[in-house]
């Protein structure tokens, strides 16, 4: 799991930086199906179907991380139906049952938001690559919450000057002269 949230990182072609990319869409991916998977195994639990108060709870929640998912806006916590959460230094603390499934539901928009500004930047990449854009280039490009937002174009014979020291001198040797 990638922790980093800001990171500026060199590539030297766009084929890495889309390779880069591509992983990290499947990472995103195979951790938005392990959190479907819990979400749905406890939405199925006996124990909450039976209780209609926390099914609509959770239907509700589901939709209105939706609506917030697609007007791309960061969700309040006063929109959604919540649990009980106290306030703890900077966490926010629920012993509640629906707890669980709420921040399931959070995560699981949040990577879905992900995986789709990935996509794109992704096709955007395909798209320089078709333009041929640089061969000769160092891409140095910022991401941030791991999403590649901006790069930087540099010449690589500069780098490569840089990163390589050579030492080149000239010998000269007189033979003695005989008589």
């Amino acid at each position: 799991m990638d922790y980093l949230s800001t990171e500026i990182r060199t590539f030297y072609s766009l084929k890495e930086i889309r390779e880069s990319v591509e992983d990290a869409i499947n990472q995103h991916k195979s951790l938005l199906d392990d959190y479907s998977q819990w979400l749905g195994t406890l939405l199925r639990n006996p124990e909450s179907s039976k209780n209609q108060e926390w099914m609509k709870k959770a239907a509700e929640l589901q939709k209105a991380l939706k609506a917030g998912g697609r007007r791309g806006k960061k969700e309040e916590k006063t929109a959604a139906p919540s649990t009980e959460w106290v306030q703890f230094k900077d966490l926010m603390l629920s012993a509640d049952d629906f707890g669980e499934a709420e921040i399931l539901f959070e995560a699981i928009e949040d990577l879905k938001n992900k995986i789709e500004k990935l996509q794109k930047v992704k096709d955007s990449l395909g798209d320089l690559e078709r333009y041929g854009l640089g061969k000769e280039l160092l891409y140095v490009a910022y991401i941030h919450d791991g999403v590649l937002e901006k790069i930087v174009l540099r010449p690589k014979k500069n780098v490569e000057a840089a990163e390589k020291f050579e030492f080149e001198a000239d010998f000269s040797i007189t033979k003695p002269v005989q008589t």
